[in-house]
């Protein structure tokens, strides 16, 4: 039996984008279905992240202009990561395969029948990894890698290379839905779900329309975020640098005190406060590592939901056949 697939996308601002690529995920849909690859009832879902112009009508046009297309709006902005879960825990009670992708066109769709054939062979996660990144300027593409092996630095387990382009079974699916975390950074936790996963490769390119969503400053927010929601190496390495510095000091105090029995003490003021404000700035930084975990911890221990769903298109049968399932319906999993 075919399994089905839906193909998930999150859309914030991207009404000039999304009349190029529909057409493109659409073919790719088609194509795979043509293949005998998945069914004909896969779908590919749109997640309307909040966006302030004409998305969500266009996404809803789409819907009712052709049954493989359907989509679901967030009540407001949540934010890429979460626009993206809201679309996983729809899709995992609807297909028996998710491959997630960007709207900007510059994932390559064509990685899609290998990230298929890879999970036809058993593979419960595929990721999608770029080969190469010629298309970017030396400054992104230096801040990007640095991106990556500051993030396994820091303790935190992502695939180099890999953004959020990638496929999951519905069985991965189904585990990954335990992950209850309010902060959360897909491509950290992914991988900890564990089962059988393997990589494909693909040449990325350039935006086809609009403008990215993802500057350098978002960049560092989601690193820092990254690295504060799946490891507490930060806190270890203050700590550790924490003992060093109390060591130099016991040391310091053995020197100052033979120094002042064996000759006068001499003027140091300088040094002093040197050595008083180079302290005080670690303990500053110190505090606000610490108060970046603390904060963690109280919007933890809220449990406030990471998305609420407000619009569903009518999804109708792509074949023609009953899919058991009333149209429009919000999932289950809306106030996670």
């Amino acid at each position: 039996m075919t399994p089905v697939l839906y193909i998930v996308v999150p859309c914030y601002n991207e009404e000039k984008v999304l009349p190029l690529t529909s057409p493109m995920f659409l073919k790719k849909l088609l194509d795979l279905a043509s293949a005998g690859k998945i069914s004909r009832d896969s779908r590919i879902l749109f997640v309307n992240d909040g966006s302030k112009d004409g998305t969500w009508k266009l996404i809803s046009s789409l819907s009712d202009l052709n049954p493989h297309f359907a989509g679901i709006s967030l009540s407001r902005n949540r934010g890429h990561q979460n626009a993206l879960l809201a679309g996983l825990m729809y899709a995992k009670d609807r297909a028996d395969v998710t491959i997630s992708i960007d709207c900007d066109g510059q994932d390559d769709i064509n990685a899609m029948d290998q990230m298929i054939d890879a999970y036809l062979d058993g593979a419960d996660i595929v990721y999608g990894v770029r080969s190469d990144r010629k298309t970017d300027t030396f400054f992104k593409r230096t801040t990007a890698q640095g991106f990556y092996k500051f993030l396994n630095l820091m303790g935190a387990e992502v695939v180099y290379n890999h953004a959020d382009y990638r496929l999951m079974s519905a069985r991965a699916l189904r585990e990954f839905a335990q992950f209850k975390e309010v902060n959360i950074f897909l491509r950290g936790m992914v991988p900890l779900v564990g089962f059988k996963s393997t990589s494909v490769y693909y040449e990325r390119h350039e935006r086809l329309a609009g403008k990215s969503h993802y500057p350098l400053k978002k960049m560092l927010a989601l690193a820092f975020n990254g690295i504060t929601s799946l490891s507490i190496k930060p806190i270890r390495i203050i700590t550790g640098f924490g003992f060093l510095v109390a060591a130099i000091s016991l040391v310091g105090i053995v020197w100052s005190v033979i120094m002042g029995i064996l000759q006068s003490p001499t003027g140091g003021w300088a040094s002093t406060v040197s050595i008083m404000c180079f302290l005080g700035g670690i303990q500053l930084l110190s505090l606000g590592v610490i108060g970046e975990y603390v904060g963690k911890i109280y919007l933890e221990t809220k449990a406030r939901p990471r998305f609420i769903i407000s619009e569903t298109t009518g999804e109708k049968p792509a074949s023609g056949e009953s899919t058991g399932e009333s149209s429009g319906s919000a999932p289950e999993e809306k106030g996670e």
